[in-house]
């Protein structure tokens, strides 16, 4: 097998103990799980070792691999310079596995490198792992802001190479866990943070790849984790083999959590193609919601989908509900691919001479236009989710008493700075998340007092 395994390791610099000067004794338990991984490691002699890190360089859309022959790195930003790294990096397997990327159309490559030498969620393993071994290479992958299942595929990518190749590998996802696990933690509690790391660590324990793609964003977000991408590209490289899965530990000791597995690769498994089952459960949920859909949402969508793919508007059909035709009112068009917003646009007030006009020129915008991201492409259009709210007239309010975050959405103002917020939104849950957020739309600074509010209602179509 090309790829020989895979470990699942966090990187706390205290864990080094001439950084931890003692208090790496608080989290012995990871530090002899972690070198029982890296004695596996050594065990499976890999040529090269694949690292995955969240802190070396990252993009919204593009995933960055280190250049050149090797890195150097140190552990000075925590006060142990004298902790030093030299890595040599496997420059054929970088090339052929840019080729790779590049022939899935998945945006990778040694471009745009920022920060040459060696970030700690590469050191930390590395740290552990040269105990044990040192005749290898590595190549040091970033993340990036793209979804899951293009981070799964990215190591799907790094499995063919290694067969290409005839390179046997290992694969390290680096990663903490949840970073709110304590309200006397240095990033403080939050509920989802120990429901992250009881969720995570039973997939990763049981090898359980496909329900990687079950966490969305929000929750992850909000437990502040840092390795689901991380440990999604790894298990891409494992994807339709056959592995020996082993938890060896969790401790949340100083608020934040850290797992180990490993994963020895024993042979192929048809039943593993975690992303293809993925992608057909998507593709059948997809053709259910067409089905249930009403023709405010059907309206967008045959938007979308004629403009994508031909660059035309379409015309008002006939056969709308009659106020469709003879309502005026703001409309927002919304998409999401895999569960994250993938554009979004609309009106506060009327601009059209009808909501079914409105929601043609929002679909337009929402899918070619929207400047937080780039146009959507044919192939994702099986992949979209779409929503349509009709807005309610604004009224100014006295207080945020008397808004409703379920119920209202608000508009801030400040001059001639206006920002919007749709009410009942995933990952909104208070008031003051609410107006923070339509603020910062607009552009309005933190510590502005005099700000207007209105609220208004909408209906919301599916």
């Amino acid at each position: 097998m090309a790829v020989k395994g895979a470990v699942m390791v966090p990187h706390p610099p205290i864990i080094i103990p001439e950084i931890g000067c003692g208090e790496e004794v608080k989290i012995r338990k990871t530090s002899d799980s972690y070198r029982k991984a890296a004695e596996k490691i050594a065990e499976w002699k890999p040529d090269t070792v694949i690292v995955v890190s969240p802190h070396s360089v990252m993009y919204a859309d593009y995933f960055h691999i280190s250049p050149g022959t090797g890195a150097k790195g140190d552990f000075g930003q925590f006060r142990a310079p004298q902790v030093k790294f030299r890595v040599d990096y496997d420059t054929e397997f970088v090339k052929v596995l840019v080729q790779e990327a590049e022939a899935r159309d998945i945006p990778a490559g040694t471009l745009g490198e920022r920060e040459k030498r060696l970030d700690h969620g590469t050191m930390v393993p590395l740290y552990f792992l040269d105990q044990y071994m040192q005749d290898y290479r590595i190549v040091r992958i970033g993340l990036s802001g793209m979804p899951l299942t293009v981070h799964y595929e990215l190591g799907e990518c790094i499995r063919k190479t290694a067969e290409l190749l005839d390179r046997e590998v290992v694969i390290i996802g680096s990663g903490d866990l949840s970073h709110k696990l304590k309200e006397d933690g240095p990033y403080g509690f939050q509920k989802e943070g120990p429901e992250y790391d009881e969720r995570i660590m039973d997939v990763m324990g049981r090898g359980a790849f496909g329900e990687l793609f079950d966490f969305s964003e929000d929750f992850c977000d909000k437990a502040a984790e840092c390795g689901h991408r991380s440990f999604t590209i790894m298990a891409g490289a494992l994807d339709g083999l056959k592995v020996k899965a082993e938890r060896l530990s969790h401790q949340g000791t100083f608020g934040v959590g850290y797992g180990i597995c490993t994963y020895e690769v024993t042979g192929n498994d048809p039943q593993r193609y975690f992303l293809e089952q993925y992608r057909r459960e998507q593709r059948e949920a997809a053709e259910r919601r067409k089905g249930s859909e009403d023709l405010y949402v059907q309206l967008a969508r045959e938007t979308v989908e004629t403009y994508v793919r031909t660059g035309k508007k379409i015309r008002v059909p006939e056969g709308l509900p009659e106020e469709m035709y003879s309502r005026r009112a703001g409309v927002f068009v919304s998409l999401k691919e895999e569960g994250r917003l993938r554009g979004c646009i609309g009106t506060i007030t009327p601009v059209r001479r009808n909501v079914a006009e409105e929601i043609i020129e929002n679909g337009i915008s929402a899918a070619a236009r929207d400047p937080r991201f780039h146009a959507v492409e044919p192939e994702e259009l099986d992949r979209l989710e779409y929503s349509v709210d009709v807005l309610g007239e604004t009224e100014e309010i006295d207080s945020p008493e008397e808004l409703d975050v379920k119920r209202y959405g608000v508009v801030v103002s400040r001059g001639y700075r206006r920002g919007l917020l749709l009410p009942d939104l995933e990952g909104v849950d208070t008031v003051e998340e609410q107006i923070e957020i339509a603020r910062r739309k607009a552009g309005i600074p933190e510590d502005a007092e005099d700000i207007r509010l209105e609220r208004f209602e909408v209906v919301r179509h599916f």
